[in-house]
């Protein structure tokens, strides 16, 4: 499964989430974010993360020009927007893109205009924070797009949560980020620790 930390703001726990299992980090390169990080300092990060870990830009309705930019700076694998992004914008990103979603709503119809290749990241609803918030959704709605197209499932996710979601929604993999921190870009090494070690106690779950 793929499992991405997210907020990642300093090497130590870059590192840490990498030696337990994490397939991808997160580096929040937009602002407005408590977990903001800036693209140099990304790029001293990822020097030393090891070469199978994937490198995520997340983006909240930046220019298209600026994302690229960095994007080959630190350098990213893939981009994932969490803002009010154009099927247009996504397809002329230049990387791979995980599109956030909020679940509820008009959920539907949003993953139904984006292209096929997008991979789909289903979050809390939140016009402000744009993710991050510690709030779980809806997992029965949840499985439902899970079983039409590849999905991230995020929203609150924590050690003692993140098991059953698995069971449940089936999703192509996972994203966490306040259900790991010690406070907003700073993760709890046990809470990391707790939280990879209830993937590998999930029946079916990681490594599935």
């Amino acid at each position: 499964m793929h499992v991405k930390i997210c907020g990642i703001t300093r090497a130590d726990d870059a590192q840490l989430a990498a030696e337990l299992g994490a397939t991808a980090l997160g580096f929040v390169l937009w602002p407005g974010s408590p977990r903001e990080v800036d693209p140099f300092r990304a790029r001293t990060i990822v020097r030393h993360l090891p070469p199978l870990v994937s490198v995520v830009g997340v983006f909240v309705d930046q220019p298209i020009e600026y994302v690229r930019r960095v994007a080959r700076l630190v350098p990213l694998d893939a981009v994932q927007l969490h803002g009010g992004e154009s099927a247009d914008y996504c397809r002329n990103a230049g990387l791979r893109v995980i599109k956030a979603v909020g679940v509820g709503g008009t959920a539907a119809e949003e993953i139904d205009r984006l292209p096929c290749d997008v991979v789909i990241l289903l979050d809390a609803c939140d016009p402000v924070q744009h993710g991050g918030t510690g709030r779980a959704i809806d997992w029965t709605a949840a499985a439902r797009i899970a079983r039409q197209r590849p999905t991230i499932l995020a929203g609150g996710l924590r050690a003692e949560n993140v098991a059953e979601a698995v069971r449940r929604v089936r999703p192509f993999g996972i994203d966490v980020s306040s259900g790991v921190e010690a406070r907003p870009g700073v993760k709890d090494p046990n809470r990391l620790r707790d939280f990879f070690r209830a993937l590998r106690d999930c029946d079916g779950g990681w490594g599935t």
